[in-house]
């Protein structure tokens, strides 16, 4: 049953492979972009929810992360004369304004960065608990972008990065957003990840257990971290601009918003929740332009998207408490269930 497993798993990469090499030959730049965005939330709801979801704890500084990622890779991807031209109230420091390095390591070292920023943050905050953690590191997350607008020299402070190399792709976000979910896969498989999930379930019986929980926890929240900067590094790299309007609250509930729907501590729901709620924000906003129904004229309202996707919320947090998944994961066996479930419908 094993060895099937993996030849359907095989089989379904593959073909999603195929499918990725036809879009990005077939599909225009505007859809393009949907599916990238698609990848780099999977990416961040992965990461949220591997705080949120699996260890139990409630962290809202994933803007913070992303933006430390961001900017990271925008700076060590752009050429040294667009750094010139993007820095002309002040100019960017030394060496960073000399250097230009290619987007792998970039976001690697993006990556990296926001995970050691992660650590420090989360050295002192993980010693609070629920709502606490929450204000904690919301803070955090202000704390950043606040830093980032009076840091002028080294991120050019409210104006923003612009002229950022478009280097993702759909190979890029969706290759990435695939080795994310399989390094998930086997860290909650782990005994790291078991561990983690007693953590969530009753810390006093988990450190009766003899479970280390800051280790766990500070290791969680570094991981968490690290993904949200890759995230973050894609995400600035897709859009070529970054400024700290961006990297607000709206954005880390957004990414919330996404793992509750999917359901806290399912990689599955993480992975569906995205991609729905990424094509839902695109295609509801015509529901922010003006429209005219017979003689009936409607004004367009910003942020109505988001009215809606509160009211869902609030819907699914009425009737799905867990979410669409729960904890559920997804399984070859579901078919075969539903074969069996068929075969005796079909024989009564």
């Amino acid at each position: 049953m094993a060895d099937r497993k993996k030849f359907y798993t095989g089989i379904s990469l593959l073909l999603f492979i195929l499918f990725i090499y036809w879009a990005d030959s077939s599909w225009d730049g505007y859809k393009l972009r949907i599916f990238n965005l698609c990848g780099i939330y999977i990416i961040l709801a992965l990461s949220l929810n591997l705080v949120n979801g699996f260890t139990g704890l409630f962290s809202l500084g994933t803007a913070g992360f992303m933006a430390v990622g961001a900017y990271t890779s925008a700076l060590l991807t752009m050429s040294p004369q667009m750094k010139e031209m993007t820095f002309f109230l002040k100019p960017l420091i030394w060496p960073l304004n000399q250097i230009q390095i290619p987007f792998f390591p970039a976001l690697i070292i993006a990556g990296i960065l926001s995970g050691l920023v992660g650590f420090l943050i989360g050295f002192p905050v993980l010693r609070l608990r629920g709502d606490y953690l929450a204000i904690a590191t919301l803070g955090f997350g202000e704390i950043l972008r606040v830093i980032i607008i009076n840091a002028q020299g080294l991120t050019n402070g409210a104006l923003g990065l612009k002229g950022i190399p478009k280097y993702t792709t759909v190979w890029w976000s969706w290759g990435l957003a695939l080795l994310t979910i399989f390094l998930m896969v086997n860290i909650v498989k782990s005994s790291y990840g078991r561990a983690l999930k007693a953590i969530r379930e009753d810390e006093i019986a988990a450190q009766a257990m003899g479970i280390n929980l800051f280790y766990h926890k500070i290791t969680a929240f570094t991981l968490s971290a690290f993904f949200a900067g890759i995230g973050g590094a894609l995400l600035g790299n897709l859009i070529t601009t970054v400024d700290p309007t961006m990297f607000v609250f709206q954005l880390t509930f957004q990414i919330l918003l996404i793992v509750v729907l999917g359901g806290m501590g399912s990689i599955t729901g993480s992975v569906i929740a995205a991609v729905v709620v990424t094509i839902l924000m695109e295609a509801l906003r015509a529901v922010e332009s003006p429209m005219t129904i017979g003689s009936l004229y409607i004004p367009g309202i910003p942020g109505m998207r988001m009215v809606i996707f509160s009211v869902l919320l609030m819907v699914v947090i009425l009737f799905y408490r867990q979410g669409f998944m729960g904890q559920r994961e997804f399984a070859w066996e579901w078919f075969s269930r539903k074969g069996r479930r068929h075969e005796q419908s079909a024989g009564s």
